[in-house]
């Protein structure tokens, strides 16, 4: 119930503009971002990359109206690539279809899209993410294209929809960089399953198959992005089990979330990734975020009676 009245929270237009401005929801936001600046994420990425943890960017936003905002969101992607590659991090970038203009033109977003694959290097994986279950086609169809033309794309998958089992077997022949997500929108039950528990079973079945014969032949890329620890340590087992090498996963997981977690998998010698996101259309973002995990709630009311 707690999850279904957060996400309806993060569609509501007057709720969007208004909550932002109370200093207490900020305060509470800065636990799961470093700041709204790109400096900040820069300096959070500086600060994990010490203790041998990489980073992925993603500046909040989405659903842009105008291809000059798209246009602006593609421009500034290219500009932290360059900032990323002259601080030499170990950080890539995330970015949704709708900010680089996928509500106005397929083509538009291709074009967007491929001007920031081509600028991160071939080292270095642009990572589409997956917005609502409505936008599923148009960004497997994008991601797609981008993998005909780039090796250094990936793409994510939600475990939450019932439908991502076929769309995995489907990338598969591809040798994809795959992100695997449980899912983080207000979605239909005939779209989606609605209890925890089925959802948990499908990540770790979907998992599975990121390590099969077949992936592996494919050169997959697998990262695995869950706070749960049970299935980090699911997981763990299961790539074990396999006779696979540690560096054939990454754990993926949010800033300021699991923060022991994350350095547990460093010093146990996994791959640990934090997602970093900035800017100053958090609301939305933040919402989910609190949706994933209700019991981040106490943080917000801790902040309230602070002051």
């Amino acid at each position: 119930m707690m999850r279904t009245v957060l996400l309806a929270a993060s569609q509501n237009v007057w709720l969007r503009t208004h909550v932002p401005r109370y200093h207490f929801v900020r305060r509470s936001v800065s636990r799961f971002m470093p700041g709204e600046d790109v400096e900040d994420a820069l300096a959070a990425a500086r600060a994990l990359q010490e203790k041998r943890i990489r980073t992925v960017f993603t500046r909040l936003g989405e659903n842009v109206t105008e291809a000059a905002e798209a246009e602006a969101v593609t421009r500034h992607y290219l500009d932290v690539l360059g900032q990323i590659e002259a601080r030499s991090l170990p950080t890539e970038v995330s970015v949704k279809p709708t900010q680089l203009g996928l509500d106005l033109s397929p083509e538009l977003c291709d074009g967007n899209l491929s001007r920031i694959i081509a600028r991160a290097g071939t080292k270095s994986t642009v990572w589409i993410d997956m917005e609502a279950s409505n936008y599923v086609d148009a960004t497997l169809d994008l991601y797609r294209r981008a993998r005909q033309r780039f090796s250094n794309v990936g793409v994510c998958l939600q475990a939450y929809l019932y439908r991502t089992a076929e769309d995995l077997a489907s990338l598969l022949p591809l040798g994809p960089a795959i992100r695997l997500v449980k899912g983080a929108y207000k979605e239909p039950p005939e779209r989606a399953f609605p209890r925890k528990k089925d959802v948990d079973e499908n990540f770790f079945s979907l998992s599975k198959r990121l390590f099969s014969p077949e992936a592996r032949a494919a050169g997959v890329r697998a990262a695995i992005a869950t706070h749960d620890p049970q299935l980090i340590h699911r997981t763990e087992e299961l790539v074990q089990s396999l006779g696979l090498e540690k560096d054939s996963v990454e754990f993926q997981m949010l800033y300021g979330i699991q923060r022991a977690e994350q350095l547990r998998l460093v010093r146990e010698g996994w791959r640990s990734t934090v997602l970093v996101a900035y800017g100053a259309y958090w609301y939305p973002w933040y919402m989910r975020r609190l949706a994933e995990r209700p019991a981040n709630l106490w943080f917000v009311a801790r902040n309230v009676f602070s002051g």
